[in-house]
């Protein structure tokens, strides 16, 4: 085990918290994993889901089999029910990536509300339920957001979304096995529910780390990746602990520490993920390491 590991092992032994699987990448090495409680080797990563799939909607743009102004309205219009918000036709891929489409807050979390809720149509049920507020004019953060652009993945391509990823993404990069939780009709929710191991969240960091590229090949411009991370499409610069992160329920967290060359995942639940933040910040400050103690 590398040093970083055996140092952040020590810091978690001082912690009121503890925490299920961590895993690590710097420039230089091989991913590595800390097993800190026994536990299914795939987790629910909650909404740090939301990136993998805003990952997908960056490889249509990049094929151009996608614009960040389309319409939302004009991408699914054979599907729009009656009862439809007029104030949708405002709302375009780039208004749903920000979370400022007007749907409310926390709305279609399956993590705290009944499946049944949202009826056996969630498509349906998103396009005429209430929108809150006028889209681009403010920000709530919601799952049906991200749950809406799963749907775009498929109406583009014709697969849903896990299985897009597979033949785009995961295969190449050898994740390994996965499950993503689905509506009814068996659309992946996109926000939430993706069940993976820790060092294939680690791959996804290592994507935005290196612009696009993991292992030699290249999946996504830097273009895109640049997009991604200045508009924060499902991650957000962590200013006070020099990151970029992506965080979901009970702790789960993917940081890229840019200034490091690092990306870490951590799953757990109950684990406060911003301490653990601070401390990956502050490890910059111990000796360089290399390649090789790493």
């Amino acid at each position: 085990m590398s040093k970083f590991l055996d140092d952040f092992e020590a810091f978690i032994r001082t912690q009121p918290f503890d925490f299920i699987r961590f895993s690590h990448y710097v420039d230089g090495s091989k991913i590595e994993t800390l097993d800190h409680i026994p536990a299914n080797r795939c987790q629910n990563t909650y909404s740090v889901a939301k990136l993998f799939t805003a990952t997908a909607i960056g490889m249509l743009w990049d094929r151009g089999l996608l614009r960040l102004d389309e319409k939302i309205c004009d991408i699914f219009r054979d599907e729009l029910p009656d009862g439809t918000d007029e104030r949708w036709e405002m709302n375009t891929v780039e208004t749903v990536l920000t979370h400022r489409a007007g749907l409310p807050g926390g709305f279609m979390d399956i993590d705290c509300a009944p499946m049944q809720q949202f009826t056996r149509d969630y498509l349906g049920y998103l396009f005429t339920h209430p929108l809150a507020y006028t889209p681009d004019t403010e920000s709530r953060y919601s799952d049906a957001a991200s749950y809406l652009l799963s749907r775009v993945v498929s109406k583009i391509t014709g697969q849903k979304l896990d299985d897009f990823l597979w033949e785009n993404l995961f295969w190449d990069m050898e994740f390994a096995e996965m499950a993503w939780s689905c509506c009814p009709q068996g659309y992946p929710m996109g926000a939430t529910g993706l069940h993976i191991h820790s060092e294939d969240m680690v791959k996804l960091g290592i994507l935005y780390l290196h612009k696009g590229v993991y292992n030699g090949k290249r999946y996504l411009s830097e273009e895109w990746c640049n997009l991604t991370l200045e508009n924060c499409y499902s991650i957000d610069w962590d200013e006070t602990h020099s990151v970029y992160f992506k965080g979901g329920m009970y702790g789960q967290k993917l940081l890229v520490a840019p200034a490091q060359n690092r990306v870490i995942a951590m799953q757990a639940f109950g684990a406060n993920s911003d301490v653990v933040a601070e401390w990956v910040r502050d490890y910059v400050r111990q000796p360089v390491e290399t390649a090789c103690n790493n």
